[in-house]
């Protein structure tokens, strides 16, 4: 398989990421978490899966393609890879309060992640990286958009949407046997 073929199944594997997401965090946001309750044990090994993926997708891109990481992807990856064995450890343990760590990574993450795809998608010359590995550099343009930071942001509203569900259904059965 060569990078293409590898940067168009990690692309295939954002979007899923990025459907699953915004649709966890819309029935959250609607107040209808309960819908979620008969998937409520995958929803944190899930949210594992699509970390361990982001991280293996950078390693990746780094160890094998030899694309330089910017300042930015550092940053992005300092916020992923903690999540594997936070969220390992809590899955293994069936230890919910696990997302509780994980979920400030997953939004400092998308922060970063969503000012790197602006950068991507709209360079304006500025940016905190250096000459040797600018953040506005092109690496993958899959379908003419999808960028590495493009599929590290999917991943965070991902993890996001997961984590959130799953700690507003804890929040409901606790309010209910209460």
């Amino acid at each position: 398989m060569d990078t293409d073929q590898v940067s168009v199944f990690l692309a295939l594997l954002a979007f899923m990421a990025l459907g699953v997401g915004v649709l966890a965090l819309v029935i959250v946001a609607a107040g209808k978490a309960e819908k979620l309750r008969p998937v409520a044990d995958v929803l944190l090994p899930l949210a594992l899966v699509v970390a361990l993926t982001s991280t293996l997708g950078s390693l990746y891109y780094s160890g094998v393609a030899n694309f330089r990481p910017c300042r930015l992807c550092w940053w992005q990856r300092i916020m992923m890879y903690p999540m594997v064995p936070v969220l390992g450890i809590a899955t293994f343990r069936k230890d919910v309060t696990g997302a509780w760590y994980a979920l400030p990574l997953a939004v400092g993450g998308l922060g970063y992640g969503v000012y790197h795809t602006r950068l991507r998608w709209w360079p304006d010359g500025s940016g905190s990286c250096d000459v040797d590995a600018p953040c506005s550099a092109v690496w993958v343009d899959t379908w003419g958009f999808v960028s590495i930071p493009f599929m590290a942001t999917c991943g965070f509203i991902a993890i996001i949407g997961l984590l959130s569900a799953r700690l507003m259904l804890n929040r409901v059965g606790e309010s209910v046997n209460s």
